[in-house]
């Protein structure tokens, strides 16, 4: 076996991940499968271990197996390009949804807070939960509280 021909276990152990994960990538063609020793042992290349490492960085940057495999896919050139811009593009479109749902979801909590805040000076001890009363009482699907989350 050469210098750069890895076992699996190599592999694996160089990228970070387990074995099981190597072989998963190579059943879900993330990885070129690999070659056989004469002992029937799977022999890896060290880009192997390159392409590892960018499958689970991507994987961190919120791309699906699928979409590394795309991206990681055999073209060169303008398609290469296109269809990375094109993912790269479709990933900026939900982020920036989610973001937004996600800060209308903190201008709700920080109305619910100020609202337990306001309850609590106005009643003291005697207080009682603007949202859950407005959960018992109010808008059951969404929890909202309609009249402080007008202010």
């Amino acid at each position: 076996m050469g210098q750069s021909a890895l076992q699996i276990g190599e592999v694996a152990n160089r990228s970070g991940v387990s074995v099981d994960t190597v072989r998963y990538y190579e059943r879900r063609r993330l990885l070129s499968p690999a070659a056989r020793s004469s002992g029937g042992f799977r022999i890896f290349s060290q880009e192997t271990v390159q392409r590892i490492k960018f499958i689970k960085h991507a994987q961190e940057m919120g791309f699906s197996l699928d979409e590394i495999r795309e991206i990681v896919s055999d073209s060169n050139g303008i398609d290469e390009c296109q269809r990375v811009h094109h993912l790269l593009n479709s990933k900026l479109s939900d982020l920036d949804e989610r973001m937004k749902k996600m800060r209308e979801f903190r201008r709700l909590l920080q109305k619910n807070l100020a609202a337990c805040e306001q309850e609590i000076i106005d009643h003291g001890n005697e207080a009682h939960c603007p949202v859950i009363v407005n959960i018992e009482s109010g808008d059951k699907a969404t929890g909202r509280n309609k009249s402080y989350e007008q202010q």
